[in-house]
């Protein structure tokens, strides 16, 4: 896929991997419809992205939890002829690290709600919009814990389950049309991914990449753009990256001044 002249809409791309997609697609010319919660901070970046590479850049503040809203935000996309020609699913948290029998329902709720049902949202509202074209590209964020259980991790592992099962089952539905559908599980990425799961606690969020050297949200939407870019005839549907000092969640690394 040349890229220039693109559309591509990304969720949660505010920060982390979904900014770092933004900002990869903007530089190979694509122009961007950019979702998050917090639209200041939305339209902030996409004023920098604009300015720096040249690109349109449509924001919405969107929370992908809300069916209402996914919806009407297609119907919206659709009016103006915005159908993306790329999907990048990436809005998605994790909040707490407890044994199941301890844990916090309404921070699994909120899991379940973004990570899994936001994500069949607005890959369902999307998807009729690709499929009328018989064009489009679908990249999933999924995680190393959606292949491999961690102790506390319970149901955020579970989202991240679910998001595999997801993506092998888009393909299969969508076998017959020339729409790909990818799933990228990354291991340790420095975000606020931890600032997140340990609501704002930056001290014990900066633990968990002590001494590591990680991945960043750059090293992720290079490997979005390499799939994205594969030839029409290749789909590459699922790619797991880890850092170097990452071998799986339990087998990690840590080096003084590593990084």
């Amino acid at each position: 896929m040349d890229l220039k002249g693109k559309t591509v809409f990304v969720t949660g791309a505010t920060s982390g991997i979904g900014e770092a997609c933004a900002r990869a697609f903007a530089s190979k010319g694509s122009g961007l419809i950019l979702s998050a919660r917090r639209k200041d901070v939305l339209e902030e970046k996409a004023a920098e992205i604009k300015k720096e590479y040249g690109v349109p850049a449509e924001v919405f503040a969107l929370d992908v939890r809300s069916r209402k809203a996914v919806f009407a935000l297609a119907d919206e996309l659709a009016a103006k002829k915005l159908v993306p020609d790329v999907l990048v699913n990436n809005a998605g948290l994790a909040r707490g690290l407890s044994k199941i029998q301890d844990g916090n329902v309404d921070e699994w709720e909120e899991m379940i709600d973004t990570n899994v049902k936001g994500l069949l949202y607005v890959s369902r509202a999307i998807l009729p919009l690709m499929v009328a074209r018989n064009y489009g590209h679908v990249v999933n964020i999924g995680s190393l814990a959606g292949r491999i259980v961690y102790p506390a991790g319970n149901v955020y592992n579970a989202t991240k389950f679910a998001v595999d099962a997801l993506s092998q089952a888009m393909n299969l539905d969508l076998a017959g049309t020339n729409i790909r559908v990818s799933l990228i599980e990354p291991g340790m990425v420095k975000t606020n991914f931890s600032a997140v799961r340990f609501s704002g606690d930056t001290a014990k969020a900066a633990d968990v990449y002590e001494g590591v050297r990680y991945l960043t949200g750059r090293d992720i939407a290079d490997a979005v753009l390499y799939i994205v870019q594969a030839p029409d005839n290749v789909n590459i549907q699922s790619l797991l990256i880890m850092p170097v000092d990452q071998r799986n969640p339990y087998i990690i690394h840590r080096e003084k001044n590593s990084q």
